[in-house]
Formats: C-alpha cells, structure tokens, sequence
C-alpha cells in the first residue's frame, strides 16, 4: 500500500505550534514509508478564513521546509463534488432534508438538557420529507445508523468504540447551500486517496461521525492516529498567554527552523534518550507506535537549549543566512561592518537566539552614543591611558593586509608585556572603548571585527573620556 497523509489546517488563523507538530508527524510519517504527503487548506468557514491566514500557513511551512508533494487543495474550490456526493446520497437515502426551524431545535435541546439527558437531533425530519417542498428552506442531515457502534483502532491510542446512539444525524449541507466541514473532510480523503489521517486529539469526536458517513458511501477507511494535545509550562492548554505560539514568532524570536523542528518531534516521540536529531534521523527513525499518548509540556528553556546547540552546530553560512532577516530589523548598513559568517562564530557561544545575536553585535556595524557607565567607571580610570596609547599605536602599526585575530593578539599581548602589567589591564580597558560596555567576545576577535579604523577612532574616543576624567569633568 502507497502510504499518503495529509495536513489540512483552517485558514482561521496562523499556524501556531500545536498545528506545526501535526504537520510534521504526519511529514515524517509518509517520508518514513517513501510516501506522498498532502497540504489541504480546509476553508469551509467563509467568515473566518482570511488569504492572511492561508499565507500565515504556507510561510510556516515553508519557514520549517515541510514540503509537500500535492496541494495546496482548497475546499471551496471543490463544493460542486461535494454537493454532487450530497444529491447522491439524498437520492439512496442515507441523507434526508431537514426543515425543523430553529426555535423548534431550541426548544427540543431546552428539553433533552432538563430532563438530564445529551442534548441531540431528535430525527424528527427523517420520515417528514413528503410534508414539504424541496424549495423551502432546509438544511441536509447524514443519515447516522441508530444502532451497534463504532470500532476503530487509533494508531496511538488503541482501540476506540462509540455508540451509534450517542451520534446525531449531523448536518452536511447548511440552507444556504454550502456543505459542512465534517463532510468535506470525508470526501477530500476519500478522493485523494488518504492512507492515515494523523491529527489532534480534538477531532477524536469527528472521527466516528465521518466513518459512518465513508461506510454509507462504500468508501475505504483511512487509519487514524490522534495526537495529544500540548500544554503550557502551567500544565494549562498552551494559548497565546504562554507567550509565542506562532511558528512565524519563533522565527521572529530568532529561533532556527531546526531546532524548533527538532523540539516538537520530541515533544510526544521518543526514540531511546536521543535528544538531538538530524532531519534525515527524523525520517529515518520516525514511527507512530513511538508517540505517547499522554500530554505533553512545552519547555521553553529546553527549546533555547535547542537552539542554542544548532546555531553552533550547524555551517556558519547557514546560519548567517537566518541572521540576515534579523539584522535587517535592526536597520544595520551590513557594509559597514563584518561578515555575518564572521558574526556567527563571534558570537554563537554566547547567543541563545538569532535575535540575540543581532542585538548583541550592534558595535560592529553602528557607533555608540556613550559608554556603560558602571563599564566606564572602572575601566577607563587614569590608569588606562598609557595601556590604550600603546594599544593604539601597536594597532595602527598593523597593515590592513595583516588586519587578523592572531596579529591583535599579538599586539595586546605586546602591551602588557612591555607595560608589565596582567593581560586584563590592557583587554578591559580596550574591551570597554571598542565595544562601550563591558562584555564581548574574546577581545582580540571583537577589535577585529570592528575594524581598525573603527578601533582607533574609539580608542581616541576613550582617551577623551579618561582625559575628562583626569580633570574632573565627568
């Protein structure tokens, strides 16, 4: 059997995590078995559904590089098949129009809930039909089996029964013509032939009710697998409260797409203590049987942890790639300044975001209006001055094509040995005037990265300062 699935998101919103990590089950399940996997885009809901959000999806998807082999579907572009299927059905029977009117339905719901029992359509239109005109207004109703039950076996949970009783003729056609989503969910995996429809544990209900309506049509049935659901640090239903739930604010947050794919497949799978996985482990490894069945928590700690290891594991030129968008927010002018490769490996080790990253290294591309003050104050003492001057004239003495980490080093360590003072004497002061505060990358990569110009203007700069200082007009 050709294994194909399918992600199929509403357009009623972005693509938020949960959403990201059914999609990439269900990725990963048809890479696993060389399959086919399918984007279907369910807008159904005419109100809700917004080009926005579709665009939200495909940058989300392409953002985390889910590639899918067919689609995008859209639903709306398909209501003359399911209408077709509808008049079908209507003509065998195993769908009938219903014409009670929405008071009628009220009161009937009023009732079931007063007398304790599951609020549910009575039936009431399946033998009434002959009373009224196919004109009037009506809505079209599945005609649901009344009796034996449901048997599925959920590819994660095991085996799942639900009672026919328990199941209401549900609604497929509104009376404005338009057919239901349960139903052109049933149809669409019916049509592009879906082998397994992995999916939240939310459409665990929809599952029973779109069987049924399969069987009427002597359609096969697809495998299910219903994922669980993710809660928040809180143990609470993750939402927007959590902080970022868009797959497109972890990018903005300056996450890597694999390390966010890395953390959901592990949220919900395992395979051994494996934490780190490559994409091509993923497709390798990836199984349902792996998935659990319970909850699970999202960590945002263990996800910086995450990205963390992949900006400094992955090619810097990869990574600087990502980097790009984000020093653009920042409106640096990237000709001034640096590589981004140079960036990365500067400071990889001490960023846990991209958005770090870019915040972090701001000296290297713009000039800084002032010093840190507390930086400042205990390291650009009186004491400084004859350190920097001699820093600075060792600096100037480097030809531009000798402008390398190890011929800085070499010069602060020059300093101190004719000053004989400790390397700190000489690094802090230097340290504080190239950069404006008191924390960098090594000091001999951070001068190098600034550039040499750059370096001696601030190092001029610093010496003004002491000077002000000297005369006590700081």
């Amino acid at each position: 059997m050709k294994i194909k699935t399918r992600f199929a998101p509403s357009p009623t919103g972005y693509l938020h995590v949960g959403g990201a990590r059914t999609a990439l089950y269900s990725w990963l399940f048809a890479r696993h078995a060389k399959g086919t996997f399918v984007l279907r885009i369910e807008d159904t809901d005419l109100e809700r559904s917004t080009p926005e959000a579709i665009q939200a999806i495909m940058d989300g998807m392409n953002w985390l590089s889910l590639s899918w082999d067919e689609g995008p579907y859209y639903q709306t572009k398909r209501f003359d098949r399911y209408n077709q299927v509808i008049d079908e059905m209507l003509a065998k029977g195993t769908a009938y129009r219903c014409y009670c009117s929405k008071d009628r339905l009220e009161k009937l719901r009023e009732d079931q809930i007063a007398r304790g029992e599951k609020a549910r359509y009575d039936g009431h239109c399946r033998c009434d039909a002959e009373q009224h005109s196919a004109d009037e207004p009506h809505v079209v109703r599945f005609a649901n089996p009344t009796t034996g039950s449901v048997v599925f076996n959920d590819l994660i949970r095991g085996p799942i029964e639900i009672a026919n009783k328990e199941l209401d003729d549900l609604i497929i056609r509104r009376t404005d013509g338009s057919p239901t989503y349960n139903f052109c969910v049933v149809i669409d995996d019916w049509d592009m032939e879906i082998t397994h429809v992995i999916r939240g544990e939310d459409h665990i209900n929809n599952t029973p009710r779109q069987i049924n309506i399969l069987k009427a049509l002597g359609a096969p049935l697809p495998a299910y697998a219903h994922v669980s659901m993710i809660l928040g640090d809180d143990g609470q239903k993750l939402s927007k409260r959590h902080g970022a739930v868009s797959v497109m604010q972890y990018r903005d947050d300056g996450y890597l797409p694999e390390a966010l794919l890395n953390y959901l497949v592990r949220l919900g799978w395992s395979h051994g203590d494996q934490e780190i996985f490559s994409i091509e482990e993923m497709e390798n490894f990836f199984t349902l049987d792996a998935v659990s069945r319970s909850a699970s928590a999202f960590n945002t700690e263990k996800l910086l942890w995450l990205n963390h290891h992949y900006i400094n594991s992955l090619d810097a030129d990869y990574v600087a790639q990502h980097l790009m968008w984000h020093m653009q927010q920042q409106g640096y002018d990237l000709t001034k300044g640096p590589s981004l490769i140079t960036i990365v490996k500067l400071f990889g080790e001490r960023s846990k975001t991209l958005k770090e990253m870019a915040e972090s290294c701001s000296y290297c591309y713009q000039d800084f209006s002032e010093f840190d003050h507390d930086a400042a104050k205990k390291h650009l003492r009186p004491v400084a001055k004859a350190p920097l001057e001699l820093i600075k004239a060792k600096i100037n003495a480097i030809a531009d094509f000798d402008w390398q980490v190890e011929n800085i080093h070499h010069a602060i360590e020059a300093t101190a040995t004719e000053l004989n003072i400790g390397m700190g004497k000489i690094g802090m002061p230097l340290r504080v005037a190239v950069t404006g505060i008191g924390q960098s990358p090594s000091v001999d990569a951070t001068v190098f990265a600034v550039g040499k110009q750059r370096t001696l203007d601030r190092i001029d700069r610093a010496l003004a300062y002491i000077s002000q200082r000297e005369n006590g007009q700081e």
